[in-house]
């Protein structure tokens, strides 16, 4: 499992409801914690969590989302590999709905808009209907056909994990997107899976600055690819 913070250190609480979820658990787990060049107290926090199998991974200078992610993904060992948000917008329960598809898709990616999905706090009217627009031309320009681009809570048998990663180079908010474009690209199945999902207000995402930055690294993803940044060696 990874966690990407970025100055977290009122919110790296949650770790410890993450971690009593998966002892409770039969099957063996681990945290990977990715302090994304933090400016507050997060590494100190982070610390008190580390043991056998949590592990902190940490630089200097922030990268981005995308960025902590790769790296969590890439020092990752399990067979299967879920990142979500410390702000818990999607609960670490609902990865119980995740378990029976386990192995039978490469890709699990949680949706809040197929048929299932709750949203129990919704997000202000006018970035809720620009996350809609960003998933129009997700689906427009990527050609990948899933309902929800951006719900941080997706897992990764490990062969997928490692193709996908070593190659992704998006390091913002458009990283969701160019992932899901690999895992469509090298033929890897997706399975979306209906969450419950609640809108934080403490959310890092700046608006409208990182919805036009997320739309322009669309066409990156595009470009990089007709450029062969993306070719299998």
């Amino acid at each position: 499992m990874v966690i990407p913070l970025y100055n977290e250190e009122k919110r790296a609480r949650n770790i410890a409801g993450i971690s009593k979820y998966l002892s409770e658990k039969k099957f063996s787990w681990e945290i990977i914690l990715v302090d994304d060049g933090s400016t507050d107290d997060t590494s100190t926090h982070l610390k008190k969590f580390v043991q056998k199998n949590i592990k902190a991974v940490s630089y200097p200078a922030n990268q981005g989302k995308g960025h902590a992610i790769k790296q969590g993904m890439l020092t990752a060992s399990g067979l299967y590999r879920l990142f979500l948000d410390i702000d818990l917008s999607t609960s670490i329960a609902e990865f119980e709905k995740f378990i029976p598809f386990l192995g039978k898709y490469d890709c699990l990616i949680g949706t809040r808009k197929a048929k299932g999905a709750k949203v129990s706090v919704h997000q202000p009217w006018v970035r809720e209907n620009l996350g809609k627009g960003f998933t129009f031309l997700s689906q427009l320009v990527l050609g990948v056909p899933v309902s929800d681009f951006t719900c941080g809570f997706k897992s990764f048998s490990a062969p997928c994990a490692k193709q996908v990663f070593q190659h992704s180079r998006i390091k913002r908010w458009g990283f969701d997107s160019e992932i899901l474009f690999l895992c469509h690209k090298y033929s890897f199945s997706i399975k979306e899976i209906p969450v419950t999902w609640k809108d934080n207000p403490a959310t890092r995402v700046r608006f409208p600055h990182d919805i036009f930055t997320s739309l322009s690294e669309l066409l990156t993803v595009r470009l990089n690819d007709l450029r062969g940044l993306y070719h299998l060696i």
